[in-house]
C-alpha cells in the first residue's frame, strides 16, 4: 500500500470513528459534516476523499454496528445451545444490544439514502446474516419449513422483536403515556 494510501485509510479511520462516537452520543440527526470534521481535526472536504458523501459515511458506521451486534448475538446465543434456548437467547441479546448501544442501534433503521442511491451489497450481506442467526435455530425446529417459509419466519421474528424494542424506546410515541389513540365505545 503506498503512502497516500496509508494516508486515506487514516483519514477514512478517523472520520469513521469519530461519527460513530457523535452517533453513539448525540444521535443520527446531530450529525453535520462541519462539526464532524472540527472534531476530527481535518478539513471540512475530507470527507470527500475518504467517502463519497456523508450518507455513505454513516453506511460504514451502521457496517461496523451491525458487526458489533452480530458479535454480541453469537456470544449471547452459542451453536451449542438448543434451537428453542437459541432463539431466546437471541431474542435477549438482540434487546441487550439495543439498550447498550441505543442511539447506533437507532441509526441501523433511521439512516436513509438518497432515492437515487443503491444500498451497497456488502451492507444487505450484513443485514442478512443476522437474519441467518434466526433462521439457523428456526431450520431445526422447523424442518417442514421451505427456504421461502423460513426466510419469511425468521423475518418477521426478527420484525417482532425489533418492533418490541422501538416500541419500548423513549423516542416512541407509543412508549409515552396519553399518546395511544383508545376506542370508545
Amino acid at each position: 500500500m503506498g503512502r497516500r494510501d496509508e494516508g486515506r485509510e487514516e483519514l477514512r479511520l478517523r472520520l469513521l470513528e469519530t461519527a460513530e462516537r457523535h452517533i453513539a452520543a448525540q444521535g443520527l440527526a446531530g450529525l453535520k459534516a462541519r462539526e464532524l470534521t472540527a472534531e476530527a481535526g481535518v478539513a471540512l472536504g475530507s470527507i470527500y476523499n475518504a467517502f463519497e458523501n456523508l450518507d455513505l459515511l454513516v453506511v460504514h458506521v451502521n457496517a461496523r454496528t451491525l458487526a458489533r451486534l452480530d458479535a454480541a448475538l453469537r456470544e449471547m446465543a452459542p451453536d451449542t445451545l438448543a434451537p428453542a434456548e437459541r432463539m431466546v437467547a437471541l431474542a435477549r441479546g438482540y434487546v441487550r444490544f439495543a439498550l447498550d448501544n441505543r442511539r447506533l442501534w437507532a441509526a441501523l433503521f433511521d439512516h436513509r439514502l438518497p432515492e437515487h442511491v443503491a444500498v451497497p451489497e456488502w451492507h444487505r450481506e450484513a443485514h442478512v446474516r443476522i437474519l441467518q442467526l434466526i433462521a439457523g435455530p428456526l431450520a431445526r425446529l422447523r424442518p417442514d419449513l421451505s427456504v421461502e417459509q423460513l426466510a419469511l419466519r425468521a423475518r418477521t421474528l426478527f420484525a417482532a422483536v425489533h418492533g418490541v424494542v422501538h416500541l419500548s424506546s423513549p423516542a416512541s410515541s407509543s412508549a409515552r403515556p396519553g399518546r395511544c389513540s383508545r376506542r370508545r365505545s
